[in-house]
């Protein structure tokens, strides 16, 4: 039996996903779930102690999660972020967004809760700023957000034994930002924005509070202008 404590992260083929993996590592066992399977391998090979788990989110089942018996911190990293003014966006899209940065999140969530009960465990969703004010443009994105803010909530109200926090990013250096950028026609200027590891330091900290801390809420903002 594996003797270090289990963390699985979604989204830890790139970005931040992946930064949180490299933080967990040298304490965890880590679970690398994401969709690129090259990624995921190349990253586990790099790590002391981690596996891929190659998976479509939006289609997980019970058997996708068989191996994980105990699970001491679960990290949601995963989610697509398109952007468009409500008269542009189309119900398929508001669908496909709610169902990966939402309804996929709590799915796999309630899959493994046997498994983060046994380890009095820790869920950690990383958010946005567009979980806590809603800018024109970005009304499927930000309604997804907001309702993963109401998730973590109901969670941790219903499970007093484990600890979940939500961390709210400013921008971040990651592809998915530049595509941002590029929908809004401004330049990608990685210099300004949290750096995927700064992000993957808050997610440790509240990771690493102790048993007698829960950090509930946690919001990270550029140091530069943007």
């Amino acid at each position: 039996m594996n003797e270090r404590p289990t963390a699985l992260i979604t989204g830890a083929s790139g970005g931040v996903g992946q930064a949180v993996a490299e933080a967990l590592a040298p304490t965890h066992h880590v679970i690398l779930g994401g969709r690129n399977e090259r990624a995921l391998a190349e990253l586990a090979a790099r790590l002391p102690d981690a596996r891929p788990w190659p998976v479509e989110l939006t289609e997980v089942t019970q058997a996708d999660v068989a191996g994980v018996d105990r699970l001491d911190v679960l990290v949601h990293s995963a989610g697509m972020s398109p952007l468009g003014r409500i008269e542009e966006v189309p119900a398929s899209t508001w669908r496909a967004t709610m169902e990966l940065n939402v309804v996929a999140v709590a799915e796999l969530t309630r899959l493994l809760l046997p498994a983060l009960r046994r380890a009095n465990g820790h869920v950690v969703c990383v958010n946005s700023g567009a979980g806590q004010r809603v800018r024109a443009g970005w009304g499927s994105y930000a309604a997804s957000k907001f309702a993963l803010r109401a998730f973590a909530d109901a969670l941790r109200e219903e499970e007093p034994e484990l600890r979940v926090t939500t961390v709210y990013p400013g921008r971040v250096a990651t592809e998915m930002q530049r595509g941002v950028r590029q929908h809004e026609g401004g330049a990608f200027e990685p210099d300004k924005y949290l750096a995927p590891a700064t992000v993957a330091r808050a997610v440790l900290a509240a990771v690493n509070a102790g048993p007698d801390a829960h950090l509930t809420e946690l919001t990270l903002r550029p140091s530069a202008a943007t």
